[in-house]
């Protein structure tokens, strides 16, 4: 592949056909967003541009920024497996703790030179004025760089200070490139940040509340006392897709990789007669408090909502910090369905205390090395060993439990062919991100997705805003509505 006229770029991996023909098209630009499903190889899209760019003389300096839970993959899978190995790099993962040693690492690798620099910081990072202050000094003294967002929905909240520190570090970058495979998680408002930090000329707008007004139908409301702005319709779409596909590649795993099919399942589980007495109870006070005007902020009436999807688990949490056990039917109809399938089970749940008595439970039916539960409190370096087990076809761990939010990003769990979702949060991504652990490059079988739902309760509204979510977000990238659970 000859670049730019000069030499021809060797890859490391050999890259698939979708993959080449978005690096022929996109490896030079300066700005770009790899708008890639995931498993279909986006990572190692970037770093072939990287590598690319490098040999061709035009770049020496990498800041890479990922989620917690997969910025170390860079690190550890990644780089090692896609960056050629003629290539020197020297690369440095952050450390939250400036020790001595770190200090000392991070002021070498911004000093100038002649190899490849890697610095791969965890968007959290980003957050404080440390990680800040040391990712733009680090940027500044070497101006041939490129910044790589990865699962850039991360800095798609305007006034979080993450996102103001990630776009400017985008201002100090020579080449920048953004990459998810859910570029719109709520709604198209999602995208404003992200393209901020590639070039606010590319949506033509450099005022946030221009870009709303013309894609979105804003209304004025009032809860209880407070007056505010709601946006209420989507308009010019299609102009905004047009828009997105002069800067970017979107690919979905359908289109391009010999992928088994996802099959969705839903489950109906019905509550008992002590949590329907919880659930009408909690509706009733958050009604009362709405009419009130103490139930008045969106953080307010989420907590009330995960109160309610609390009860609907199996569990209340009482105002003293409690958790009082409800009689339920979630767990039981949880082992009919595995009753029902072969192989290794993802389980995903919200609440620690699920993950907890599922882990239990598990292993009690199964041995005590059958499950194993990837959620917050699970130490760092026992993470990798636990997925390393599950991918093992021959060791005795079947259930991998964990919490979508911690194990959904950067794993691979291609050993599972079954996922059982025990509840569901709002946020789409997390969805997406967890559904893919299993399906992706390596699964050769069918995967089966089951939903656990109480009808008539918040679980229904759950997955029909997700369901929306997902609509609108395939209406904007062009996309026809694929199958799912609703």
């Amino acid at each position: 592949m000859q670049l730019r006229g000069e030499k021809m770029y060797d890859f490391k991996t050999e890259p698939y056909a979708h993959q080449r023909e978005i690096f022929e098209k996109s490896w030079g630009a300066t700005n770009y967003a790899l708008f890639l499903e995931m498993g279909t190889g986006k990572s190692k899209l970037a770093i072939d541009t990287v590598a690319a760019l490098y040999e061709a003389g035009q770049l020496d300096t990498v800041l890479i920024i990922a989620p917690k839970g997969v910025y170390a993959n860079w690190t550890q899978k990644e780089l090692p497996m896609h960056l050629p190995c003629r290539i020197e790099r020297s690369i440095l993962q952050w450390q939250p703790n400036f020790t001595e040693k770190f200090k000392t690492a991070i002021r070498a690798l911004a000093e100038k030179h002649t190899d490849l620099h890697f610095l791969v910081m965890n968007v959290e990072a980003m957050s404080t004025k440390k990680g800040a202050a040391a990712a733009h000094k680090y940027l500044k003294m070497n101006p041939n760089n490129m910044v790589i967002v990865d699962e850039s929905t991360t800095v798609k909240n305007r006034k979080a200070a993450r996102t103001r520190n990630i776009i400017k570090a985008g201002e100090l970058a020579k080449y920048r490139r953004i990459l998810t495979g859910s570029p719109i998680t709520k709604n198209p408002m999602d995208l404003y940040s992200q393209c901020a930090f590639l070039d606010l000329d590319l949506l033509g707008f450099h005022s946030y509340y221009a870009y709303q007004n013309r894609y979105a139908v804003v209304r004025s409301r009032t809860m209880g006392h407070r007056a505010f702005q709601e946006i209420v319709g989507y308009r010019r779409l299609d102009e905004l897709h047009d828009k997105l596909e002069r800067f970017s590649a979107r690919v979905l795993k359908e289109d391009c990789l010999d992928l088994p099919d996802k099959i969705y399942e839903a489950r109906q589980v019905a509550l008992t007669r002590e949590q329907t007495t919880a659930y009408k109870q909690m509706q009733e006070l958050a009604l009362a408090q709405m009419a009130t005007g103490e139930l008045s902020t969106t953080a307010s009436v989420l907590t009330q909502i995960m109160r309610l999807q609390e009860i609907c688990c199996g569990h209340l949490r009482t105002d003293d910090g409690e958790i009082q056990e409800l009689p339920n039917n979630r767990l039981d109809e949880m082992f009919d369905v595995i009753d029902e399938m072969l192989g290794k089970v993802i389980i995903w749940a919200t609440w620690v205390y699920d993950i907890e008595k599922i882990v239990n439970t598990l292993q009690e039916r199964y041995g005590p090395c059958s499950a194993e539960g990837f959620y917050g409190a699970t130490p760092q370096d026992a993470r990798q060993g636990i997925v390393d087990r599950f991918q093992d076809p021959d060791s005795d761990l079947r259930f991998f439990v964990g919490n979508p939010k911690t194990g959904g990003y950067g794993l691979t769990l291609t050993a599972a062919t079954n996922v059982i979702y025990f509840n569901n949060g709002y946020d789409l991504e997390t969805r997406i991100q967890s559904e893919d652990r299993a399906h992706r490059i390596g699964q050769e079988h069918h995967v089966l997705y089951v939903d656990l739902i109480s009808p008539g309760t918040v679980d229904e509204k759950i997955l029909k805003a997700l369901r929306g979510k997902l609509n609108l977000a395939q209406e904007v990238l062009g996309e026809d509505p694929r199958d799912w659970i609703l």
